[in-house]
């Protein structure tokens, strides 16, 4: 009888243990883990090229660090040229909430929960800074990578100091640097993933508001609207329901006709797009070597004058710039890669466009999907400024660039105003030796003066959760990219 007490006993007291353990791992929690050392420099701008390779996606904040997002946590790590993702400097975990989306402004790193908690952490010590409830957002959605959550966050935006919320027939705003909530307006269905503008709209399928006081803004052309040669925030042009092109930098958008073309872009204030099969293009002379600029560790750039070759532009433009740069070592060119862009972001997709002058016909608003040809450069009134030889893909740029990638994965830079090849280098990490070119692109991201970019295998399904979806383990290349 003593026997049989002490079992139940024992046994009561292994279900009751067992019973915390469960709880104390399965019971809603937060952990939150801050910065022990000071925040890591910016990085020398003289270390360029792939400096690192990593398995999740980042979002270069500040310069200075690296976010990343997974299922219930979101981590930092630094400094931005590490080689690998490093041990996290700074985390947030929330259980059993899913992370829907990350977005940045300054300093302020904002996170949107799928119980609509919005928590902005401080991206130099991992602090928390403030927090408010919103509407409930979406699960996470980030695959293997996290790219989808930090480089096109559903549902949130930025814009007009504020950060803007979206869901279903809810737009909100809120106080970037409080929380506190500044507004909230209920829009016509569909308006859920739109873009905001430079200049502090909001737009969307069904219509455009001010990202200051949600208020519907009057006098705008009629959507729905697609954004144009930029991401989902801060975007400079859009096109219309019509395929009509503007200008958004200001408060009253301004009609670009240049803008029309379906595969133009917006970079820099100039129209980037293909130029037609049928005009002449340049010819294609060699590129004269320049000094390495490459720092150890990263790969090769090639970045020297450009020979010069017969103008094909408009009286008075400038030259044409020169043609195919160094050969990489991929000897195995693509055909053209058709995609599926949101709010900038390309992924491959089924092609159901048609040819037209030989080249792929897109939607209005998206990004090329295809290789040019030869790509071109146009002022906003119309006027030619340069041509130059492809193929190429145009990824965007900056102030001072515009991004190529050519069928075997170089990157190209150009001069914006010139069309001069400023660099060139292979997209490869180059300390690893068996590193190679021989993968598609997938989902990418500009900012901060770096290139993220997702590798994708060539034959790969269009499944993300396929294993064979993505080129390798540590499949996304950071780029830092010359001045």
């Amino acid at each position: 009888m003593n026997r049989v007490l002490l079992r139940i006993t024992v046994a009561a007291l292994l279900l009751v243990v067992s019973g915390l353990i469960g709880w104390r791992v399965l019971a809603p929690a937060e952990l939150s883990a801050s910065a022990r050392t000071p925040n890591p420099p910016t990085p020398s701008s003289r270390q360029i090229g792939v400096t690192s390779r990593l398995n999740v996606a980042p979002l270069v904040v500040d310069g200075t660090v690296r976010v990343y997002a997974a299922k219930h946590q979101v981590r930092a790590d630094g400094p931005v040229t590490a080689r690998a993702v490093y041990t996290a400097r700074w985390s947030f975990r929330r259980w059993p909430e899913q992370l829907s989306a990350i977005v940045a402004s300054g300093t302020t790193v904002i996170t949107r929960w799928s119980d609509g908690k919005l928590v902005a952490i401080d991206s130099r010590t991992g602090k928390e800074t403030w927090r408010a409830d919103g509407p409930e957002g979406p699960g996470y959605a980030g695959h293997r990578t996290g790219a989808a959550a930090v480089w096109n966050p559903p549902g949130l935006r930025i814009a007009g100091g504020n950060v803007l919320v979206t869901e279903g027939q809810i737009l909100s705003g809120y106080a970037v640097s409080t929380g506190r909530s500044s507004w909230t307006t209920t829009v016509p269905a569909g308006c859920s993933e739109g873009f905001t503008t430079s200049a502090g709209a909001y737009l969307c399928a069904t219509g455009a508001y001010d990202a200051t006081s949600g208020e519907l803004l009057t006098g705008w052309p009629t959507g729905p609207f697609s954004p144009v040669g930029c991401g989902n925030s801060g975007c400079d042009a859009f096109r219309d329901g019509a395929g009509q092109g503007w200008l958004a930098t200001a408060a009253e958008p301004r009609r670009v006709p240049a803008l029309d073309d379906p595969l133009a872009v917006l970079v820099a204030g100039t129209v980037i797009t293909a130029a037609q099969a049928d005009a002449p293009a340049p010819s294609a002379p060699p590129v004269t070597p320049g000094p390495s600029t490459s720092a150890p560790g990263s790969a090769a750039v090639s970045a020297g004058p450009v020979s010069p070759s017969s103008s094909t532009s408009a009286p008075g433009s400038a030259p044409v710039s020169a043609g195919p740069v160094s050969p990489s070592p991929s000897t195995s060119a693509p055909g053209p890669v058709s995609v599926s862009v949101s709010a900038g972001l390309v992924s491959p997709s089924p092609s159901t466009s048609a040819p037209v002058d030989g080249l792929p016909l897109t939607p209005p608003g998206t990004t090329p999907s295809s290789f040019f040809p030869a790509v071109a450069a146009r002022t906003v009134d119309g006027a030619a400024l340069w041509t130059t030889s492809g193929p190429a893909r145009v990824l965007g740029g900056d102030s001072e660039t515009v991004l190529l990638l050519t069928p075997e994965n170089m990157l190209r830079g150009v001069d914006v105003r010139t069309g001069d090849l400023k660099y060139s280098m292979p997209l490869l990490f180059a300390p690893d030796k068996e590193d190679t070119l021989d993968w598609k692109p997938g989902l990418y991201h500009l900012t901060d003066g770096f290139l993220a970019i997702e590798r994708l295998n060539r034959d790969a399904s269009d499944d993300p959760e396929s294993p064979v979806y993505y080129f390798t383990p540590d499949t996304v290349l950071l780029v830092a990219l010359p001045d």
